[in-house]
């Protein structure tokens, strides 16, 4: 994740023993008695690198809780992201002052069945995908980049945002993708006091060693 984010966010990839590592105890209590292993992997090494973030930010050491919706807790005036699939975990970690959010997700590069691509994609999305050149499995290059807008939007809104609700163009060559928030997202959140919500969200992506990796930051207002 490093190569698609910028200096001011510190970015941690998970080490063989970080999937084993240590959890702090406000991090411990966030895992049931009945997780099951796999669970337990992953948000262990997510808050191992989550914490290693911080330290390269040189920040103190605490704890990276989830809530209840299992997202990530970050401590105040600090910003973040988790991102976990098979075999591989990052996590980033920036100061408020210098990323007002940070999203970053991480996939199999693999096939999505026509009923996944359809919940995914709009309309002018699938007629894009298949305009773009050959070799990539597009469509989950989409569910990646729309689940790191989601990462972005989360923190600073608050509230869900649907895959339907942004639409977005890809760059192939460049590496990039632009995310167009629907309008009707962006004036419900500026209806509840959100101050200046994203309405556009810019990413960068890369497909390499059976891994999509997305990535986005959103600038402080």
């Amino acid at each position: 994740m490093r190569d698609l984010l910028p200096p001011t966010v510190a970015v941690a990839v998970a080490a063989p023993d970080d999937w084993t590592g240590d959890l702090l105890d406000a991090e411990q209590a966030c895992l049931s008695d009945q997780a099951v292993q796999t669970r337990r992997r992953d948000f262990t090494a997510g808050r191992v690198c989550a914490r290693r973030a911080m330290a390269d930010l040189g920040l103190p050491v605490a704890a990276v809780p989830s809530a209840a919706n299992r997202a990530p807790v970050w401590p105040a005036g600090v910003v973040g992201a988790i991102t976990h699939t098979a075999g591989y975990c990052a996590a980033a970690a920036a100061r408020a002052t210098d990323v007002r959010s940070v999203g970053m997700d991480a996939e199999q590069h693999r096939e999505i069945d026509a009923g996944v691509r359809r919940l995914v994609l709009l309309p002018e999305e699938q007629e894009h995908y298949a305009r773009l050149p050959s070799g990539i499995r597009w469509p989950i290059v989409f569910f990646s980049a729309k689940e790191t807008v989601y990462k972005v939007w989360h923190p600073v809104v608050g509230s869900w945002l649907d895959f339907h609700d942004a639409r977005l163009e890809i760059d192939p060559d460049a590496g990039t993708f632009t995310a167009r928030i629907a309008p009707v997202r962006v004036d419900a959140a500026e209806a509840t006091g959100v101050a200046d919500p994203p309405s556009t969200i810019h990413g960068r992506f890369v497909v390499v060693d059976g891994l999509v990796r997305t990535a986005a930051v959103l600038a402080p207002r």
